[in-house]
């Protein structure tokens, strides 16, 4: 068991020193299919389903459709079902849809509404757990909003 999150803690580091290969620029709107290799930053706007290695999703990116990625780092607009091994909601960022993923973290600000699964030992990363949830037991999630920790 501690072995597994030994591996994707060492994974998360190792994604996260890799170089960005590929850059969609803030000017640019892609309609259609994205598939890439490698680390691709999205700074524009995708309305399509993207497939690929590891997303960075900018505070100025939008992506609308589905995603299958290894990793996924959220800064910006998410709307649509995601499958990935490695997820990360970093404050100020608004996903939308089902999410699939082995870990899953989620900053204080981030917003999430829709249906959550992070099951480490039921995620392949090939697979399409996003859309094909098992059974119907699985809540619906309100959105996640900031707790005020002001001192009045």
């Amino acid at each position: 068991m501690f072995k597994k999150k030994e591996d994707l803690e060492k994974e998360i580091e190792r994604v996260e020193g890799e170089s960005i290969s590929s850059i969609i620029d803030e000017s640019m709107h892609i309609t259609g299919e994205i598939s890439f290799e490698g680390k691709t930053r999205v700074d524009g706007t995708i309305t399509g389903n993207t497939r690929g290695d590891h997303l960075i999703l900018s505070k100025s990116g939008k992506i609308e459709g589905d995603l299958e990625a290894h990793s996924f780092i959220c800064h910006g607009h998410f709307k649509g079902n995601i499958n990935a091994r490695i997820l990360t909601a970093r404050k100020d960022c608004s996903i939308t849809g089902k999410i699939a993923a082995a870990s899953l973290t989620v900053e204080p600000g981030a917003t999430i509404e829709g249906e959550i699964k992070a099951a480490p030992a039921d995620m392949k990363q090939s697979g399409t757990a996003a859309s094909k949830p098992e059974n119907n037991t699985q809540d619906t999630l309100p959105p996640l909003t900031p707790q005020s920790t002001d001192d009045k």
